[in-house]
């Protein structure tokens, strides 16, 4: 495999497609998340992608859409990033972060949507992550992670850019396991005199928070600020003025999503069984502040990864349901759940499904997208779905190479029922199929847009391969009991629902037995690894962000918790799991020629992890390529760094099952 690609045609329809979907250079938006609505639901702001050149991660400008009308315009114009738009309880300001004056130094702005004036604030110290108005529209929460401090694997796990003048070349890294940079914070902006100050107990991590009242926060916190803390983090009520900390909820497993009612007298919060920070899907819990109990709400079977307060008593939530994407409204005073909306068809951006309602009713605002949808802006009012403005720069054009789409359920040995979608090209089967899996193993695959992130999917459909996208058990959606299944036996019966997965795309017709292929990111590049030492059915593979060796990810990975967590066994255990299940142990029985791809500034599945069953394929005979992205991180996200990782993949299947 050639270094450079960029003179080759398979590069240069690729970058046509990218340049079609972004449209760089033209000021137009494509693509859009964060969305937030206006307090009287008739505006919404969002952070729009628009490109000037495919360099780079796509650049995102605080954007303004009238509900109505569709009419859309752009409110900032950076440099650099500006994200995360949420306006002010009375609607009359906009508060979103920008890192316009140092790129990754994410920092608080106040924008007028009126006149467009932009009002810098107090700099905190470290960079902000998110952002939430005290309910009586007075104070802003923010927080903070310290310069150095590293990002979450969902967002690409590498170390945040640190502030300080650089050293000599020569100056030895030092890392003793206990430096200050790394911790989070909260902050509160005080908006009647301009200031910022930090809050709560200096040993206190602060993963998340949210507003509790308007003088005190919720937040989840640890100890220590490891990422690996995250794993064992509890929710605490602090005192915004006393930074006085009270523990109300020790979690079985891990939580995400917090929210409180105006009072502060309720909290909302989310346990699940977790792959990584940010990753929450599962049970909604609500807690009363001053006794500390917990009432389980029935969510009618849905995942939950989104929650918000509307009123004292009514909060929306958004969730994933097997296939579908589901919203609905809690009635805290009797735990009840009614569903308003749910599709198969459309989801929103991001790891898990969100939106911004508006109103008691449960009427909100989201990003909308699908697997032949590009992103747009919509809302559901009354339960009815309504597009409001679209960014499809050509995308559904290029979606007509998919015939179908199917959502396929089949039985695993053990008899349980796994559920995936198939996207299969036009023509008849036997196709060459690829299988991707998604990361996690408590992720979801649902109806994204592929031209972010799996660009590769339409690719292959286009040039005639089917791509398979299962959700075997550990997946979110179907149920905390059906994630559990995972946990303690990671490469274990999971393996068997991707096999017979496959058989059943055999059986089917669909899918060609001598030309398959498999590929996936994080645990899809474990994943993909430990199917070719278990099965010889793979043509290719083309594991990404991979795990090879459990003992070694378990000790230089930023997620050592991770490992222990999903084998439920120890490194110092010679005859367990953690060698038994590593990948690069049984390398002696792959005959799958593979391409391994890696950023060189991953935390969470270092960049070693590929490079040891590089080496092993090569000194057992196998054909294996191994290539490392020296700018990324978990995942190749950067133009045009994406470009090339995309026509690498279609390259090698092409190759190896054509």
């Amino acid at each position: 495999m050639e270094r450079d690609l960029r003179t080759t045609a398979l590069y240069g329809e690729i970058a046509t497609l990218f340049n079609t979907f972004r449209q760089p250079g033209t000021g137009q938006i494509s693509d859009a998340a964060e969305v937030n609505a206006s307090p009287d639901g008739t505006r919404a702001v969002f952070a729009g992608a628009i490109m000037d050149k495919l360099e780079g991660l796509p650049a995102t400008r605080i954007c303004l859409t009238t509900l109505a009308t569709g009419d859309t315009r752009v409110l900032t114009f950076g440099p650099n990033t500006d994200r995360l738009p949420r306006f002010s309880p009375d609607g009359r300001r906009i508060a979103f972060l920008s890192d316009r004056h140092a790129s990754g130094d994410f920092q608080l702005y106040l924008l007028n949507p009126e006149t467009g004036a932009v009002q810098s604030t107090p700099r905190v110290d470290g960079w902000v992550e998110y952002l939430h108005w005290s309910p009586d529209g007075q104070r802003i929460l923010l927080g903070v992670a310290g310069h150095g401090a590293d990002i979450a694997g969902g967002q690409g796990a590498i170390s945040s850019k640190r502030t300080a003048e650089p050293l000599p070349a020569w100056v030895p890294a030092v890392d003793t396991g206990d430096e200050s940079f790394q911790w989070r914070r909260a902050w509160i902006h005080e908006l009647a005199d301009v200031s910022v100050r930090p809050i709560g107990p200096a040993a206190c991590n602060i993963w998340e928070s949210a507003w509790c009242g308007n003088s005190s926060v919720a937040a989840i916190v640890s100890a220590g600020p490891g990422e690996g803390l995250w794993y064992s983090a509890r929710l605490k009520i602090i005192d915004i003025e006393t930074g006085n900390g009270r523990e109300i909820f020790t979690p079985k497993d891990q939580l995400g999503w917090p929210s409180a009612s105006p009072s502060g007298a309720c909290v909302a919060i989310v346990e699940a069984v977790c792959s990584d920070r940010w990753f929450v899907a599962g049970d909604l819990k609500l807690l009363d502040v001053v006794s500390g109990t917990a009432r389980a709400i029935d969510t009618n079977r849905v995942d939950v990864t989104h929650t918000e307060w509307r009123s004292e008593h009514q909060l929306v939530l958004v969730g994933h349901r097997r296939f579908q994407t589901v919203i609905g409204v809690c009635d805290a005073r009797v735990g009840t759940f009614t569903e308003l909306w749910a599709s198969d068809e459309l989801t929103t951006p991001g790891l898990f499904a969100s939106a911004s309602g508006f109103g008691e009713t449960g009427d909100c605002v989201l990003v909308g997208e699908g697997f032949k949808c590009a992103p747009q802006i919509a809302v559901i009012e009354s339960g009815r779905y309504r597009t409001v403005k679209s960014f499809d720069l050509g995308y559904g054009h290029a979606t007509q190479a998919i015939r179908d789409i199917e959502r396929l359920t089949w039985k695993a040995p053990d008899g349980l029922d796994i559920e995936g979608w198939l996207l299969t090209p036009k023509g008849e089967g036997p196709h060459p199929t690829v299988m991707a899996i998604h990361g996690g193993p408590v992720g979801h695959w649902r109806p994204r847009w592929l031209a972010r992130g799996t660009m590769y999917a339409l690719v292959l459909i286009q040039r005639g391969y089917a791509v398979f996208l299962p959700n075997p058990r550990g997946s979110a959606g179907y149920g905390q009991e059906f994630a559990r299944a995972v946990v303690g036996d990671m490469g274990g019966a999971d393996t068997y629902d991707y096999l017979s997965g496959l058989d059943h795309l055999v059986a089917m017709g669909v899918a060609d037995p001598d030309r398959l292929g498999v590929t996936g990111v994080s645990y899809g590049g474990f994943m993909s690894y430990w199917l070719i030492t278990q099965d010889q059915r793979f043509a290719a593979a083309v594991p990404v962000a991979p795990v090879s060796n459990h003992v070694t990810q378990h000790l230089i990975s930023n997620i050592p918790h991770f490992v222990a967590l999903f084998l439920d066994d120890t490194y110092h255990n010679s005859t367990g799991k953690y060698f038994d299940r590593s990948p690069v142990m049984h390398a002696k029985k792959v005959t799958t020629p593979t391409l391994s791809i890696c950023g060189a500034l991953d935390r969470c599945t270092p960049p070693q992890e590929a490079v040891q069953f590089h080496n092993a394929l090569l000194e057992h005979g196998v054909s294996s390529v191994l290539v490392t992205y020296p700018e990324e991180g978990h995942g190749i996200r950067k133009l045009p760094a994406a470009i090339d990782y995309t026509a690498r993949l279609v390259q090698w299947f092409e190759a190896h099952l054509p």
